[in-house]
């Protein structure tokens, strides 16, 4: 296979992005070399990417893959318009030995240049990044401009993170060394010995709904930096993206002299379900997955021939003590409970207030006010139709709109939820969060604060003293989780407790934010996004963690 993209190339082209995402990674410094504002990709480019996803409506994406049996698709805008888009089915006993068969060939080439392939895949789906932006919108529900970043510019920042990740831990042990073992007076016992980073075998990358890209990117590169063939199972609701990015993959492959079918689609006929047969068969020896906990669970249970990474769902909570910005803390938690419409994992859901209230700038608030003011500025956030779509985006599936829509009789209801028209498109589910008020006192182990309730709910929860809501924080991370944790406080002893609990429990914490970063956003190369510690997730984006198991060094020794 002759390559239009040698090595040299790639690395004359990428080798300096992939050094500074090294260092970047190694300090934790604020960086990225994908633009987060639509105007930095020409002035052409929102009209041509729009254009570019109104043309693949209704079309078929070929990707010429081996073992295709027919053509699915049954993807409907969360905004409306019915996406039309046919993908190729397959069949796995003819596309995973098809997978298997350029392995020998992608292993040898090393980790530098796998990781400079990567890397220009990246680029080529960066550069088509308004494109993307409108398949993750109408795949998604996110509404465009959280399209663009988090779809666009923030998942290949993970996806690069990964790559760094892989290349780092790849390259930790020597290609080569010459072993001499002095004997005294003998001759010295000499060997030559050479280390190969071997893959693990084809990995199975299943996407999510609500950000097909962006929890996508982080498994699908790290594996595939790693040596291992990825076959990409999407949501049936959000494939567009993670189609469109198989092709990009494939053509890079190509291009670069290796087999396209180390990355490959498969995409799952309605209500045909293939998650589970893909998952269990001995081809598979790594699988990612972001989704329910039911599922994860079964992953991790079922799926015993595979290294299983999951990120699934927890209890986030916000620990209310005390406040020297009061106006900050509401205007930041109002923000952080409207993006997507609380679609997003790290979302907060419960708001453990002192019964007591707490000591502000403003004076002493009570519980009451404390809810009825968070109320307001959430209420104040979104009043304007116009910037409530921008913020909320639209439901993802009917499923949260049921669970926001029962969540009004879980108790008293502080902000009631209200219907937003979105005039650009009308037959979008477009909803304002619900806060309901509970009370921790009364003991009922079916309480609705220690279940995650995914969607625009959040819970004001009345607690007897910051101690105790430090003690329900503890219970709901061990027993369900949590993606993030926040805590807003002016005391010392205070803020350390808070941090030890969530030290114990192995939960990201994010302390008295009040200006413009929110507790439900993280940067790559700088954030991680889950720890691994605790049920929400076993593995965080990204750490050596993710990236080390998905191959084994193998030693060759030679007689010198």
């Amino acid at each position: 296979m002759a390559a239009e993209l040698t090595v040299p190339q790639l690395s004359a082209k990428h080798r300096p992005t992939l050094d500074q995402a090294l260092s970047a990674i190694r300090s934790r410094a604020y960086w990225s070399p994908h633009p987060e504002h639509p105007k930095a990709y020409g002035e052409t480019a929102p009209a041509d990417g729009l254009a570019a996803f109104e043309a693949l409506r209704g079309t078929r994406i070929d990707l010429g893959q081996p073992g295709t049996d027919g053509w699915t698709g049954s993807e409907k805008s969360p905004y409306g318009p019915e996406l039309g888009v046919e993908y190729p089915h397959v069949d796995p006993d003819v596309l995973l030995p098809a997978m298997k068969a350029g392995m020998a060939a992608w292993r040898d080439a090393g980790p530098e240049a796998r990781a400079l392939v990567c890397i220009e895949i990246l680029a080529r789906i960066s550069a088509r990044t308004h494109e993307f932006a409108h398949a993750v919108m109408h795949t998604s529900g996110q509404a465009f401009m959280m399209a663009f970043q988090a779809g666009g510019p923030h998942a290949q920042d993970r996806g690069l993170e990964a790559v760094a990740y892989a290349y780092e831990e790849q390259t930790r042990v020597p290609g080569q060394a010459d072993w001499s073992k002095p004997q005294g007076k003998k001759d010295p016992l000499e060997l030559g010995k050479t280390f190969t980073a071997v893959p693990r075998g084809i990995a199975l990358m299943i996407g999510c709904n609500t950000f097909p890209t962006w929890n996508g990117y982080p498994g699908l590169f790290a594996s595939l930096a790693t040596g291992n063939p990825v076959l990409v199972k999407p949501h049936p609701r959000a494939v567009l993206p993670l189609a469109l990015t198989v092709q990009v993959a494939r053509e890079v492959l190509v291009e670069a002299g290796f087999d396209p079918n180390l990355v490959a689609l498969a995409v799952e006929r309605p209500g045909e379900g293939i998650a589970k047969d893909l998952a269990v068969r001995p081809e598979i020896k790594l699988i990612d997955y972001t989704g329910s906990t039911e599922f994860g669970d079964w992953l991790e249970t079922n799926a015993r021939q595979a290294q299983v990474y999951t990120e699934k769902a927890g209890v986030n909570t916000v620990v209310l003590d005390s406040t020297d910005n009061y106006k900050g803390m509401l205007a930041n938690l109002a923000f952080s409970l409207s993006l997507y419409s609380g679609q997003m994992c790290t979302t907060p859901q419960n708001l453990l207030i002192p019964r007591d209230g707490i000591a502000t700038d403003a004076g002493h608030k009570s519980y009451d006010e404390v809810v009825a003011d968070l109320a307001a500025s959430v209420g104040g956030l979104l009043g304007d139709d116009a910037r409530a779509n921008a913020l909320l985006g639209a439901l993802v599936n009917p499923d949260v709109k049921t669970r926001l829509e029962a969540a009004a009789g879980l108790g008293e209801v502080a902000l009631a939820s209200r219907e937003v028209t979105n005039p650009e498109f009308p037959d979008a589910v477009v909803r304002t969060p619900v806060m309901v008020k509970l009370d921790a006192a009364k003991p009922d182990p079916e309480a609705p604060f220690l279940s995650e309730c995914f969607g625009p709910v959040s819970f004001a929860v009345a607690v007897d003293s910051t101690a105790d809501a430090l003690d329900l924080l503890r219970r709901t991370v061990r027993e369900k989780g949590a993606m993030t944790v926040g805590a807003y406080t002016t005391s010392p002893d205070t803020e350390r407790a808070v941090e030890e609990v969530c030290l114990e429990e192995s939960a990201q914490l994010s302390l008295n934010l009040t200006g413009g970063v929110y507790v439900n956003q993280t940067s790559a190369f700088s954030d991680f996004h889950g720890s691994g510690g605790n049920p929400a997730a076993n593995a965080a984006l990204c750490d050596g963690a993710f990236v080390s198991n998905r191959f084994r060094v193998v030693e060759v020794r030679r007689q010198a």
